[in-house]
């Protein structure tokens, strides 16, 4: 009987240590390219979306937006889409972003990131499914790791934004080690 307990008892210990590891294993996060946009959407097509469990502030929120967008190029590459891949598809600039980063967290959960408002604000707004939404805080203190270190020194880029406020196109640029946003016309996307 005394080894019928023991065993029992480290079998319970065991499943408690694993899963109580689990809740703080490193997701793996996995940028969705351009070309892999449309397999993204239908495969999350019925997905009830959601920003919540995304609110806990952590370094990334309170830095400006066209730095985060440098940190996110160093770790992650270009963006899954940016305006230019947008706006000759029926798409009002009022409605653009500068960019969207989306990803898939461990083989499952989808999440998209994207500018607040160009360059003009601090942080990002966040987007994943409401049926992850207990592993979104991990998920956030990870991206959180890996732009605020070594791997997100700020790399250059080059995007466009337009304000639907200002009614005025930016360039918007990470550049020889400065940042910049400078008013343009609105370019031409081909």
């Amino acid at each position: 009987m005394f080894i019928l307990r023991r065993l029992l008892f480290v079998t319970i210990f065991s499943i408690v240590w694993i899963t109580a590891n689990a809740q703080f294993a490193e997701p793996e996060i996995r940028k969705v390219e351009f070309s892999e946009r449309a397999a993204f959407e239908a495969r999350f097509s019925s997905i009830n979306w959601t920003g919540q469990g995304l609110y806990n502030p952590t370094t990334i929120d309170r830095i400006p937006t066209i730095e985060i967008r440098s940190r996110l190029q160093a770790v992650y590459g270009e963006p899954t889409q940016t305006i230019k891949d947008l706006i000759n598809n029926n798409f009002r600039p009022g409605k653009a972003i500068q960019f969207e980063y989306w990803f898939i967290i461990d083989g499952e959960m989808p999440l998209m990131v994207l500018d607040l408002d160009g360059p003009f604000e601090n942080g990002l707004v966040y987007v994943g499914a409401s049926r992850y939404i207990d592993l979104m805080p991990q998920v956030k203190r990870t991206l959180n790791r890996q732009l605020m270190g070594d791997e997100g020194s700020p790399a250059e880029y080059s995007d466009y934004y337009f304000s639907p406020e200002r009614d005025q196109w930016y360039l918007v640029q990470f550049v020889d080690g400065e940042f910049k946003n400078e008013m343009i016309d609105r370019p031409s996307f081909r």
